[in-house]
């Protein structure tokens, strides 16, 4: 709605079209008058148009409500077939689930290309500028289960199902270009040690225990890593706000089996921007699943999410001539010695049908990839093509998990793959092998040597045995680049979060060793752990090689340094009482909406408040159910009474002193003084507390909003550790 449209209406308490529609032929009623059975039960009868019932066998249903009994009060009887399917169907609902990668959240979208790269892969998908390939996202999280929180510190994951012309393209990524170690044998030790602890189970999905340390600090080539997961890239503000990446090294093969290196990256067109670590534990208690919610209303209301698929391309004279192993999963390419080519767009335009059907069923396997990708020797990558596909053969009961529509290739299909647990199709006709004498009419499928997937032609040499690659043995110069390379205050989290992990470790032995790697990478950055853990600097550990101190800064690893141009798809949280300036409200709605921004409003009472002219605004929240940790940025427009009111509310306080406290822009009203002098921070407002006095200061509030944070303010309200420069 637009400002005059509010004078005495009723107003919802968010942004409309955030807002979830009520259906129009909904059963709105405000008293109970259903149909009755004898024992009292609800019985809703099909009319009209109206959907009947059945059975999975699509036998219609009389009754839902009631078992076939022996009499009212008698047993229930065996031969309720519709009970018996019903109770047996739900007692099978749960598949296991993902060992990582557990919680997740998907989306269907398309992919676009938008530059072609025919000149070094003859994959189909980039051929064709211009051409739109259907495909599905999960994020996930990591270490925690299917019943965590959204927020937990931990690497996201960042898969992408592409349904190209020649078979599925799952590109398996992570928010982070690294990973923790550099040989797939260690995956189950290295997920051992961050899943609950066995003896006792907890805790849950949080790496700040004993063994994940204990393991870690064992564990040189995990620091790099570690400067990644300890930094604001592993606590994001929401999906559609941070990078994915392909993270080991592919080959592109061109039609004569030329091959050039690439390494994949999803670069968001929202910009990158995360959350502070205090504010992702209040984000947890408040709403746990506040990234799923994130993607749903921001698809749902049209402000569909955008990646640009980048790749950086090399040959074997500049893997050669490279610092690092280009095989080694713990390294990456700076964008300033390879830059990134943009070819495509991802874009996310619709939600799941069925979470269970679409984003629990989803498979992805690194090993899918279409003619024209190919990979490299990556040990961490040859591992996961071994796993992947026996995982997912396990999770989902059998080798028939692709004839799940979600993971079923859109183009055609032709193979003698037969019967097995679940088999919805099987080859038709006699011919179930091949080579075989049956002509091209019976036969079924023959191989193509032209079209089909070509595995690049590489000499392996060396003897069998069980070894490292001395390429693989710098495990800190990255780890100091990564460092180097953030902001002050990217550098002081990334502090802060390696005193609270160390600090919940109950084994002195275990934070000395890991801050003797630290010296290794920051010598003041070993310093500020050291000392907020209260223990003396050890010595050095022992570096297989000396540290590269040289290396230059890389703005692209800073997420300061490229967050976005606006507050587009942000959300304004609004504290309202009774009497609040009709005009200002109506001037914010106005500005957030034009800068294609939302809002929701919190009032003391679910049903709202009357603005100063009469009209009545629905609240989205109630104050002690939506707390200032939910939103970007918040207002605070207030009467003198609700101030009043107000003042007394702990939740209220919490409200503006938490957004205080995280560097939040917040817009105070002309009333609502008294509030923020309860909270005790009256007298330290700043620049980035801005007076909303009239209804011309909404449009310069949401312009400074695109800021996102006011990061000096940190210094007041946190001297547990300071800047490293």
């Amino acid at each position: 709605m637009t400002p005059p449209d509010l004078v005495g209406a009723d107003v919802g308490g968010e942004s409309p079209r955030k807002a979830s529609p009520v259906p129009g032929d909904a059963a709105i009623s405000f008293s109970y008058g259903e149909s009755q059975g004898g024992g009292g039960e609800t019985h809703q009868v099909a009319e009209g148009d109206v959907a009947v019932l059945t059975t999975q066998q699509g036998i219609p249903v009389s009754d839902d409500q009631n078992s076939l009994k022996q009499g009212a009060r008698g047993p229930t009887l065996l031969e309720d077939f519709h009970f018996r399917e019903k109770i047996f169907h739900f007692d099978h609902e749960r598949i296991p689930e993902r060992v990582v990668h557990a919680r997740g959240y998907g989306a269907h979208g398309y992919f676009e290309l938008t530059d072609s790269l025919s000149d070094v892969t003859r994959a189909d998908i980039f051929q064709r500028v211009g051409e739109r390939t259907p495909a599905f996202v999960r994020f996930s999280t990591v270490a925690g289960s299917k019943g965590s929180f959204d927020l937990a510190r931990d690497v996201r994951g960042f898969a992408v199902k592409v349904y190209t012309q020649e078979g599925n393209w799952d590109l398996v990524g992570n928010n982070i270009p690294v990973f923790f170690i550099q040989d797939a044998i260690k995956f189950p030790d290295l997920v051992h040690s961050a899943k609950p602890e066995p003896d006792r189970n907890f805790p849950q999905a949080q790496t700040a225990h004993d063994n994940f340390w204990d393991f870690i600090s064992l564990t040189p080539e995990s620091f790099h890593m570690i400067m990644w997961t300890m930094s604001d890239r592993a606590i994001p503000r929401s999906y559609r706000t941070m990078e994915g990446f392909g993270v080991h090294t592919f080959r592109l093969l061109d039609a004569d089996g030329k091959s050039t290196f690439v390494k994949f990256h999803w670069k968001p067109k929202q910009g990158l921007q995360s959350v502070v670590w205090n504010e992702a534990v209040k984000i947890n208690g408040a709403d746990p699943d506040f990234h799923r919610r994130d993607l749903w209303d921001a698809i749902n209301g049209g402000d569909f999410p955008e990646w640009e698929l980048g790749v950086q391309l090399f040959d074997d004279a500049f893997a050669d001539s490279f610092d690092f192993d280009i095989l080694d999963a713990t390294k990456i390419i700076p964008e300033e010695l390879v830059p990134i080519r943009v070819v495509g767009r991802l874009v996310l335009d619709r939600v799941v049908d069925n979470f269970f059907a679409e984003t629990e069923q989803v498979a992805f396997c690194t090993q899918n990839v279409p003619p024209g990708i190919d990979f490299s020797n990556d040990p961490l990558l040859q591992g996961r093509n071994f796993s992947y596909l026996d995982t997912q053969i396990k999770r989902l009961g059998g080798p028939n998990f692709t004839h799940i529509p979600i993971n079923a290739p859109k183009c055609p299909m032709a193979h003698f793959q037969q019967d097995g647990h679940m088999a919805m199709r099987n080859p038709i006709g006699r011919v179930n092998y091949e080579p075989n004498s049956w002509g091209a009419t019976q036969g079924g499928p023959r191989e193509d040597p032209v079209r089909g997937a070509i595995a690049f032609a590489e000499t392996a040499e060396g003897p069998k045995q069980r070894v490292r690659s001395d390429s693989f043995a710098d495990h800190y110069s990255q780890a100091r680049q990564f460092f180097i390379s953030q902001t002050p205050i990217e550098q002081k989290h990334i502090g802060d979060a390696l005193v609270f992990e160390l600090s919940k470790v109950e084994r002195p032995d275990i934070r000395s060793r890991t801050v003797s790697h630290l010296l290794n990478i920051d010598a003041r950055l070993a310093a500020t752990v050291a000392d907020g853990l209260g223990l003396a600097l050890p010595d050095p550990a022992v570096a297989a090689r000396p540290t590269i101190t040289d290396l230059p800064a890389s703005d692209k690893l800073s997420i300061v340094k490229n967050g976005p141009a606006s507050f587009r798809g942000r959300k304004l949280g609004m504290l309202l009482s009774d009497g609040a300036d009709a005009a200002i409200f109506a001037a914010l709605i106005k500005a957030v909406d034009a800068e294609g921004a939302v809002y929701e409003v919190i009032a003391p009472k679910i049903a709202g408040v009357t603005l100063s002219d009469g009209t009545t605004v629905a609240a989205k929240h109630k104050i002690d159910g939506g707390p200032s940790v939910l939103f970007d940025a918040v207002a605070v427009l207030v009467s003198s009474e609700g101030a009043a009111l107000l003042a007394l509310d702990a939740a209220a306080k919490d409200f503006v002193t938490d957004a205080f406290a995280h560097c939040k822009y917040i817009g105070v009203g002309a009333e609502a003084e008294p509030i923020f002098a309860a909270a005790g921070i009256a007298d330290k407002l700043d620049e980035a507390c801005l007076p909303l006095g009239k209804a011309a200061d909404a449009k310069n509030f949401i312009e400074a909003c695109r800021a996102l944070r006011f990061w000096p303010r940190e210094l007041t309200v946190d001297l547990d550790a300071q800047p490293s420069a």
